[in-house]
């Protein structure tokens, strides 16, 4: 309305704002000045409702996870083998390639986490509790319809996730010879290799 006050928009708003932000001109280029003259805000009114950038960007990431679990819980509930849908999950997990905004941004949340106090310490290990029990259920059942070995699914799960992590890293920052493709041809081979059911 002319002359009105422009109400403020919606957090899910101002977040997916951040996130294309992060994916078009990168994370260095997100300020609370540039945001808010993103989503028509001042960057005063941003740091009432988060605080702190720190805030922001662990708002923003746990938006984006919300989004991803999402994802994640349709591909691993659908009609396919155990093996398939460990091969969705893994393609969900590792970035798409360099500057990926997601794992852009999740790396830049490590990286702070040093600092960070016990609330959003716990709102990080929530994130990465999802995707750990998620691959544990799936590790869980593969087994138990004898698609893979006997293992230890948590164990299992805490390995093939340190793997899937530094590999992701390598893909996010561009490291020279690591591409995607590379990456999941590795992670696949190591699948085939300690997993699969003896015939």
């Amino acid at each position: 309305m002319a002359g009105g006050r422009r109400q403020a928009p919606p957090r899910d708003e101002v977040l997916a704002a951040a996130m294309e932000m992060i994916a078009e001109r990168g994370l260095e280029k997100l300020t609370m000045a540039a945001l808010g003259r993103e989503v028509g805000m001042s960057s005063g009114h941003l740091l009432y409702y988060f605080h702190s950038k720190d805030e922001l960007l662990l708002r923003t990431l746990e938006w984006s996870e919300g989004r991803l679990g999402g994802e994640r819980g349709r591909l691993l509930t659908r009609t396919a083998s155990a093996r398939e849908r460990l091969d969705a999950y893994v393609d969900l997990y590792v970035p798409e390639g360099h500057r990926d905004p997601h794992w852009t941004l999740w790396m830049e949340v490590w990286n702070r986490s040093q600092n960070a106090d016990d609330d959003a310490r716990d709102r990080q290990a929530a994130i990465e509790g999802a995707w750990h029990r998620d691959l544990v259920a799936l590790l869980a059942e593969g087994v138990s319809h004898g698609e893979f070995r006997t293992i230890d699914p948590d164990r299992f799960a805490a390995r093939l996730r340190a793997l899937l992590d530094g590999f992701s890293i390598h893909v996010a920052i561009g490291l020279r010879g690591t591409d995607r493709a590379q990456v999941l041809r590795h992670v696949r081979e190591f699948l085939d290799d300690s997993l699969l059911a003896d015939s």
